[in-house]
């Protein structure tokens, strides 16, 4: 089955069939919200935890169809979790803030609980566990980012935010610590001998962030909000830069990245899987600038009275040309159109000038738009076996092969180069 295609609001044209994600299999059976899951690396299975209180391991049966091998039952609603392929031990953060740490059995037929970390007050909302540092870092609902020794279980320290931090990401390289919140902020941390050093906050975003992914390579940071918006931001040239990404008409939930291909995967409230191609050459949105009267006819807003008296007009509404970032009357304003380069995967408001500027190759899109036919909660890549999983409200969990995606991507590369 393959996932239906999103008209896009800019572009109203079919995508080609080689890009679609194939719909592989759906997992049915919590009786609550499923929260995340993710595909094991050596195994047919997916490991899910839900507000049902259960931790599950699924495993594929010569039926092709997904079973639980385990299904274990915790004293609170399973809200987030970091798995390690490798060693096989699983953190699972809960609403009542207990952090768990579980070993999963070689046959994935058994879930042994190893210890418990009592780190906050409240809900956990994102842990990350690191195996080459032997620690564990997770942040809720109490403002709180707490770093564990996983060897001893004992506290290394705390960092207190000023509004609840929803998730996290960690470059073991450089031991920066990124904290998205309920503000829309991310706080940069660097982890050191005293504990967490603050170097800096990046504030773009005007709704919460709801998660972020890290591309070590590109030293890139991908932030997704309720705001609707994926923000990309250069870390690694410490200028400040930031791309915008407007293709959701909901609420973004969830990113991933494709390491290979560069191609970042949002998805979100509004039941779309989007992939952005980060190989793309893109801008900076404009600012957008602040004026008494449009800088285009000068008739004066509506706040400028003494410009209305002058001129004996009345005031306009103020608007901005998403291409230039200048203040507009509506008059001045009226063409619409996409700007892919700009982040604007949709049509948006441009000036007179900037329209009659810009070419049928500007508008040509950057993205591919997918309908998972889910709200969807969070999102997880396994790049090895090429297959996304989503999570949705309708505590379901869709496995899709992304296979035709990355074979295209990697034709376009190769076309170009």
């Amino acid at each position: 089955m393959a996932a239906s295609i999103h008209p896009h609001p800019a572009h109203q044209n079919t995508i080609e069939s080689e890009t679609k994600m194939i719909l592989q299999n759906k997992l049915e059976g919590h009786s609550d919200l499923v929260n995340h899951a993710i595909l094991f690396d050596d195994e047919d299975g997916v490991l899910s935890i839900s507000d049902d209180k259960t931790i599950r391991i699924w495993i594929k049966r010569d039926t092709g169809n997904y079973w639980p091998s385990v299904c274990q039952i915790i004293q609170a609603a399973a809200t987030c979790l970091s798995f390690d392929q490798q060693t096989r031990k699983l953190f699972v953060g809960m609403e009542n803030g207990q952090v768990t740490e579980f070993l999963i059995g070689d046959d994935y037929n058994k879930l042994n609980k190893e210890k418990n970390y009592p780190a906050h007050i409240g809900r956990v909302n994102d842990v990350y566990y690191s195996p080459q540092s032997n620690m564990i870092l997770s942040v809720g609902k109490d403002k709180c980012l707490h770093r564990y020794c996983t060897e001893t279980g004992r506290k290394l320290s705390t960092f207190i935010a000023n509004s609840p931090c929803t998730c996290i990401q960690y470059d073991e390289l450089s031991s920066l610590v990124f904290i998205g919140t309920a503000l829309g902020e991310i706080i940069l941390l660097r982890i050191t001998q005293a504990g967490f050093s603050k170097t800096s906050i990046l504030k773009v975003h005007s709704g919460m962030i709801r998660s972020l992914a890290w591309d070590i390579d590109r030293q890139m940071l991908y932030s997704a909000s309720n705001d609707h918006v994926v923000i990309c931001w250069k870390i690694g040239e410490k200028k400040g830069t930031a791309y915008e990404l407007q293709g959701h008409n909901g609420r973004v939930s969830s990113v991933c990245l494709i390491q290979q291909q560069q191609i970042l995967l949002s998805g979100g409230e509004d039941q779309m899987v989007i992939g952005w191609s980060m190989k793309a050459s893109r801008l900076e949105t404009p600012e957008w600038k602040e004026s008494d009267v449009c800088e285009r006819c000068q008739t004066p807003f509506f706040w400028n009275i003494r410009s209305m008296v002058d001129q004996k007009k009345i005031g306009l509404r103020q608007h901005h040309c998403r291409n230039c970032g200048r203040a507009m009357c509506n008059s001045c304003s009226t063409n619409r159109t996409a700007l892919p380069r700009l982040g604007f995967e949709f049509k948006v408001r441009v000036c007179d000038e900037c329209f009659s500027q810009i070419s049928d190759q500007d508008q040509k899109s950057l993205a591919r738009l997918y309908d998972s036919k889910h709200s969807i909660v969070s999102m997880s890549l396994n790049e090895r076996k090429q297959m996304l999983v989503t999570c949705g409200t309708d505590r379901v969990i869709k496995l899709w092969s992304i296979n035709s995606l990355i074979e295209y991507a990697s034709k376009q590369q190769s076309s170009s180069n």
